[in-house]
């Protein structure tokens, strides 16, 4: 089988953490680059994120570039639930390799114009605010012909915000940049709150996955233990939702996933509803469907999933 080629463009991130690091010990994905963008911490801090998961899951041979330091026309906001540094309390290996002189947006046009040149088109999968993407489709559009789809955590449909009582975090963090992305006749696989919702992290999974994962267990006992939200009243039981992960999970494992098609908006004009995504379940637009939402997920599988991945950690120690 021939891996997936993919980009992952994210915000580390607790959640961007458990992503990367079952990425990184999947073989189905042949991981192209990292681009860190301006989301739940600054570009530094993100930058340097990404560059610690990496030396943590000893995979330094995969690149890291340096995207967007800001959101396309609206002054930057912050992740709330990742603490100071964008990883909680945990502190990662200092990171030995550096970013590479090319930027992100540099290297998404090379990358996915050389893809559409050579008819290997590559999977962008989006797990922050969608800049890093806007910005190299309105600099060069033809790199859509190098996409084969969009697979992004971000919005809300029938579920309510997660920032604001309308919006989700990723999208209201750049609402313009999720329009562009939106509008750009890609194929979209969309993992909004909906989905995520649907899968607890919880506290007696946090220690499952302790006992699993090897040489990694207490960094990422500690990743999920911060990420626990203890609002029993919003989410039904203790945890936190596994929202990025499940970008990764949906590659490895669709038939995890139903997804229904619809219309999306984004809305990047009204402040009261400032990055708000509207579905068009029904129709009533007349536009045609720009998007596979995600509608309900399979958590029990996707759990075993993330144990499965995550304990190859264990294995390497042993090998």
């Amino acid at each position: 089988m021939t891996p997936i080629p993919i980009i992952v463009d994210c915000d580390p991130g607790i959640d961007d953490t458990i992503a990367l690091l079952t990425a990184f010990v999947s073989p189905e994905l042949d991981i192209l680059g990292i681009t860190p963008v301006c989301g739940n911490q600054p570009l530094e801090r993100t930058v340097r994120n990404a560059l610690q998961i990496c030396e943590l899951g000893r995979r330094t041979d995969i690149p890291v570039y340096a995207g967007c330091f800001r959101p396309m026309l609206r002054e930057p906001i912050y992740g709330q639930f990742h603490g100071k540094t964008g990883l909680g309390n945990t502190v990662l290996p200092e990171p030995v390799k550096t970013v590479e002189p090319k930027s992100a947006v540099d290297f998404l046009i090379d990358t996915l114009t050389a893809a559409a040149l050579e008819k290997k088109r590559t999977t962008v999968c989006c797990l922050g605010p969608m800049t890093n993407l806007a910005v190299a489709l309105r600099m060069n559009p033809q790199v859509a012909e190098g996409i084969e789809r969009i697979v992004m955590m971000g919005g809300a449909y029938r579920e309510p915000g997660n920032r604001t009582m309308t919006a989700e975090f990723n999208v209201l963090a750049d609402p313009h940049a999720a329009h562009v992305v939106f509008s750009s006749g890609i194929p979209i696989v969309a993992l909004a709150l909906d989905a995520t919702h649907q899968v607890m992290l919880k506290p007696e999974h946090v220690a499952e996955f302790s006992n699993v994962s090897g040489r990694i267990s207490q960094t990422l006992a500690e990743l999920m233990a911060f990420w626990d939200r203890n609002d029993v009243r919003r989410y039904g039981s203790r945890g936190g939702p596994l929202h990025d992960p499940l970008v990764i999970a949906y590659l490895l494992a669709p038939h995890l996933f139903t997804t229904e098609r619809a219309r999306v908006f984004v809305e990047h004009e009204s402040e009261l509803c400032m990055g708000q995504t509207i579905a068009d379940w029904y129709g009533k637009s007349g536009l045609e469907p720009n998007a596979d939402i995600v509608t309900k997920v399979d958590a029990e599988g996707i759990i075993a999933l993330f144990l499965d991945r995550l304990s190859r950690y264990a294995e390497k120690a042993v090998a």
